[in-house]
């Protein structure tokens, strides 16, 4: 066989125990096509000695435990951001982190296991094996989004995200990028040089499809709103200290005023960004709206309903009070709640963001909130951008997203990168334009091809004016989600089993 001959083989023919180490190391190389580095085309080849090391197990279980290292190498590299939450208390929470990055990177190897398992019971051949690793891998991956309530970062298909070929997500969201990058990764092993010419050749038709795609550069009108971007830059461990919290607000207030700025239709605070009462007696309300000078003020706050505590965004009108709110619902495990909270608390376990570590109520579900002359506009706030069916949003389609977020708790390095990498594939998928406050950065907006208009760095203190693009027209992800790619990798695993079925009788 000719992939035998080739290096990729060669890797897959090592001892037991060197091949577990190169799955790992494979997999954590498959992760660099993740923000911030984008080194798609070494994520590549990480993927492709993986999938070598996969499809020439010759065993099922092998074939499983291959997979399963090779995914824990992947997360371990990808997700590494997962401590830093921990290392805000670090007294409190700081015995955690170890066990947080172990846990996450090898639970959710424990798809990419199963999809290994898969692979090796049903393909005989090399070329059937190879078509079930990738249909049972895209599969795999795609359940990430929906299990246990999901958790669809640093998909295999993200290492797309900064490249032309994105564009494909407008018709079939990360799960046909993903399914894009397996194609891509494997040939090289079934079919050797060939394989290798067919995948650049490939990579080159995507390319220059999403350029096609991506050409249509539509400038705001004249009279588009123009909005405002609030990043104050408040640390995670200094955000809700009582000697700084005043520090941050009148920082906001400050950059809300901004006499220096031309007056903007809209202007938008970041995810929890008032830790005061916001209205009624005492509350801050009124200072926000003087200092907007008759323009509404998006804001993040936490509201309080029947003894509940909401994740909130509320809408402060010029005469003081809220015109719109919308409570976050896809609350963050472990950080907004925890899972069986009434034991848990037994054992004194409680969501790390959570006020006073009770832990937040969820929100009705996805809503569009009337802004009348800024549009309609879909929120969303932090975690709920990861996930491509909320960012659909229920309903005739919005005029534009709004995510507000705090991703202070993300650290520095990778973790914002990949969260505003998200943000830029909604906008793809969508063909709407997104605008994003983040409490630290990345803030930014974004047009409905997922190219950055502007923004505000990371760690940065700043306000942005900037004008909203026009949406462009519904995509066909937007109408058919992600149902019908699922069946058609169903419909192809369960052919994949008959073949297997009736080739035993």
């Amino acid at each position: 066989m000719a992939a035998l001959r080739s290096p990729v083989a060669r890797l897959a023919a090592l001892p037991a125990r060197g091949a577990l180490l190169a799955a790992f190391l494979c997999g954590a190389l498959g992760s660099t096509g993740q923000a911030p580095l984008y080194w798609w085309p070494l994520s590549l080849v990480g993927l492709c000695g993986l999938m070598a090391l996969v499809l020439l197990s010759d065993t099922p279980r092998r074939a499983a435990l291959r997979a399963w290292i090779g995914g824990a190498g992947y997360f371990a590299a990808a997700l590494h951001w997962i401590v830093e939450p921990f290392l805000v208390d670090i007294a409190r929470h700081g015995w955690m982190a170890p066990f947080a990055l172990v846990f996450l990177s090898f639970g959710l190897a424990l798809f990419w296991g199963a999809a290994g398992w898969v692979a090796g019971a049903l393909g005989r051949t090399h070329g059937r094996r190879a078509v079930a690793l990738i249909v049972a891998l895209s599969l795999a991956e795609l359940a990430r989004g929906y299990v246990l309530t999901g958790f669809p970062w640093a998909l295999i298909g993200h290492l797309w995200i900064d490249t032309p070929a994105v564009q494909l997500a407008a018709f079939g969201g990360a799960p046909l990028l993903t399914l894009l990058a397996l194609g891509v990764a494997t040939a090289p092993v079934t079919h050797g040089a060939r394989g290798l010419v067919f995948s650049v050749a490939l990579v080159g038709a995507c390319w220059g499809f999403g350029l096609i795609q991506s050409a249509a550069f539509l400038q705001p009108p004249a009279s588009a709103p123009v909005v405002r971007l609030v990043q104050p830059n408040a640390p995670q461990r200094e955000k809700w200290d009582p000697e700084h919290v005043p520090v941050f607000f009148d920082r906001q207030i400050a950059m809300t005023a901004a006499p220096d700025l031309p007056a903007p239709d809209l202007i938008i605070w970041p995810e929890m960004s008032v830790a005061y009462r916001l209205t009624g007696e005492g509350g801050v309300a009124p200072y926000i709206a003087r200092a907007a000078q008759g323009r509404p003020v998006v804001v993040g706050y936490q509201r309080r309903e029947a003894g509940a505590i909401y994740n909130a965004l509320g809408v402060v009108g010029p005469e003081g009070g809220l015109r719109a709110t919308y409570d976050k619902f896809h609350l963050v495990p472990f950080g907004e709640y925890f899972p069986l909270q009434g034991l848990a608390a037994r054992f004194g376990l409680f969501g790390m963001a959570a006020n006073g570590g009770f832990g937040y109520a969820s929100g009705p579900g996805p809503q569009v909130l009337n802004l009348g002359p800024l549009g309609r506009v879909l929120p969303l706030i932090c975690y709920e951008a990861i996930f491509p069916g909320h960012a659909r949003g229920p309903g005739p389609r919005p005029d534009w997203i709004l995510q507000i977020t705090n991703d202070a708790w993300f650290g520095n390095f990778s973790g914002p990168y990949q969260h505003l990498a998200q943000a830029r594939l909604r906008a793809v998928e969508t063909g709407l334009p997104l605008v994003r406050v983040a409490n630290t950065g990345v803030s930014a907006v974004i047009d409905g091809k997922g190219r950055i208009r502007g923004q505000i760095p990371l760690n940065t203190e700043g306000a942005l004016n900037l004008a909203l693009p026009p949406a462009h027209p519904p995509t066909l992800y937007a109408a058919i989600g992600d149902l019908p790619l699922a069946g058609v990798l169903i419909l192809a695993l369960l052919l994949l089993i008959g073949m297997h079925v009736r080739h035993r009788r």
